[in-house]
């Protein structure tokens, strides 16, 4: 093998490893390599619903712990109803 073909199969080498770090979400960080999957709209709209489970969440434990506003327990889950 004489250099001229070694230096090609080197560069194809670390051409195809790039190839593959890109499609399998592999990212360099520092002094070394980690998995990172690629964001998608998906997450964003599970986020969203997260943050939405969350809120109501506390509005019924706020709900169940607050007795003296004088508000009855149906006027809050009809509210809660119409929210959305």
């Amino acid at each position: 093998m004489n250099p001229f073909e070694m230096v090609v199969l080197i560069v194809a080498i670390t051409a195809i490893a790039s190839v593959m770090r890109a499609k399998y979400g592999v990212v360099r960080r520092g002094k070394g390599e980690e998995f990172v999957r690629p964001d998608t709209g998906e997450n964003d709209r599970l986020r969203e619903e997260l943050r939405a489970l969350k809120e109501r969440v506390a509005v019924l434990e706020r709900i169940a712990t607050e007795n003296d506003r004088g508000l009855s327990l149906d006027r809050e889950i009809e509210a809660l109803r119409h929210r959305d």
